[in-house]
């Protein structure tokens, strides 16, 4: 049975959304809210684990965020594109979740598939909302209505880019990390015998946390998360910025 998403928070791979924005998934879900993740791809051009040990992963952590619901496009690790075809596998889902916020990769990065993920959800967002493009959805066969999100923020990952919104996390950084964790095979792990690279040493790691610490200190708070926007974040009364 479909169920509309308050939040979809998506991925270029397993673990990119525990990693930068798992503590505000955990936190909204506290609050009650409806969150779903989608993957774009397994990751299975990872040098350590396996696409298997990866699928296995993300369902540990989505237990442990608490979400609602977990998928996998399957598109090709490292060679996706931003494409017609992919555009409207997309279109597609967020049709069916109908979510009001998407969360979806940084703008910019070091892993390719990064920034490619960011810029092909900021598309389908786009033209999710436009009623010339028909789609059906798969489990009922039916049209699918159109539907914007309406908002689309970009979480920050490898490059420490400057955050146009900062979330107050505290309190939460257990289970984003517990939800990190969750991918053994990825992560620093002093018996594994597998080649290292650049997130599966210790400094890495701890930078959850002290990254997390660093934003929150900037805003008076023990965590924080950071975000960028596609357009101006509108409040009501200046009482509502902290």
């Amino acid at each position: 049975m479909q169920v509309k998403l308050d939040i979809l928070a998506i991925g270029a791979h397993p673990d990119d959304v525990e990693l930068s924005c798992g503590a505000t998934l955990a936190k909204e879900v506290s609050k009650g809210k409806k969150v779903g993740i989608i993957d774009l791809t397994r990751g299975e051009l990872g040098t350590r684990g396996t696409a298997e040990t990866r699928d296995q992963e993300a369902f540990n952590a989505a237990k442990i965020l608490g979400v609602h619901s977990r998928i996998n496009m399957q598109f090709a690790d490292g060679f996706f594109t931003n494409d017609k075809a992919h555009q409207l596998e997309l279109i597609k889902m967020i049709r069916y979740y109908k979510p009001e916020i998407v969360i979806c990769n940084a703008i910019e990065d070091r892993h390719i598939d990064h920034p490619k993920g960011s810029q092909l959800v900021s598309d389908a967002c786009f033209l999710s909302g436009l009623k010339k493009i028909e789609t059906i959805s798969k489990d009922e066969n039916q049209p699918q209505d159109p539907w914007r999100p309406k908002a689309v923020y970009h979480y920050i990952q490898w490059k420490d880019i400057e955050p146009d919104v900062v979330v107050d996390v505290s309190g939460f950084m257990e289970k984003k990390v517990a939800s990190v964790l969750a991918y053994k095979t990825q992560f620093f792990d002093p018996n594994s015998k597998e080649p290292e690279t650049p997130i599966s040493s210790k400094n890495f790691t701890d930078s959850v946390d002290y990254r997390a610490r660093n934003l929150g200190r900037l805003i008076g708070v023990e965590h924080a998360e950071g975000y960028t926007v596609e357009r101006y974040v509108g409040v009501e009364s200046l009482f509502d910025l902290k």
